[in-house]
């Protein structure tokens, strides 16, 4: 039995593969760009002395991403930030496959029109290379977080790397996909 394709995956499939091929003249299907990851980075220096804040954003995190979080370290020591080598810093996590594709649509659907004031995410984050990175300012925009439990407002980056050789072809890929952009 063939398993469920995720809304925005048979979206890809069906819809976005074909746009793209118009578009852009692809004669080889590998060309077609597709969404390869999301990486989620949540930056947590201000709680590396309090492991019990520490843990509770990592929570927070897998709740988010229904993954659970790497924590990240600090490669070197720095006595002006008093950081010492090997402290948990931050924390990331990196979405494939059908998590990927759940949380690009709860995050278009649902998180991204809640923000107050939302006039689209802007366009101007590309890096050259095919890939989008964005912020978020505050982690209350996901329902699955529940503001009675937050201890701290805290944001973090998302990144989509995508197969795109160009910066317009990942625009057109994550726009057909539903992403918000304001112009």
């Amino acid at each position: 039995m063939a398993k469920e394709l995720n809304r925005i995956h048979k979206l890809y499939k069906e819809e976005v593969v074909p746009a793209l091929v118009k578009e852009f003249g692809y004669k080889n299907v590998n060309e077609i760009p597709k969404l390869v990851k999301i990486v989620l980075n949540m930056g947590l220096g201000d709680v590396k002395s309090n492991s019990k804040s520490f843990n509770i954003a990592l929570d927070e995190l897998t709740v988010i991403a229904g993954q659970k979080p790497v924590a990240t370290v600090a490669k070197k020591s720095i006595s002006n930030f008093t950081l010492r080598q090997g402290q948990k810093i931050g924390a990331k996590v990196t979405l494939r496959g059908d998590k990927l594709y759940e949380f690009f649509d709860r995050l278009t659907a649902i998180a991204l029109p809640r923000v107050r004031d939302f006039h689209g995410v802007s366009d101007k984050s590309f890096d050259g290379r095919g890939n989008y990175s964005m912020g978020v300012k505050e982690q209350l925009i996901f329902p699955e977080i529940s503001y009675d439990k937050v201890e701290k407002i805290r944001g973090f980056d998302i990144c989509f790397v995508t197969t795109a050789k160009t910066d317009k072809e990942a625009k057109a890929l994550l726009k057909a996909l539903g992403m918000p952009f304001n112009r």
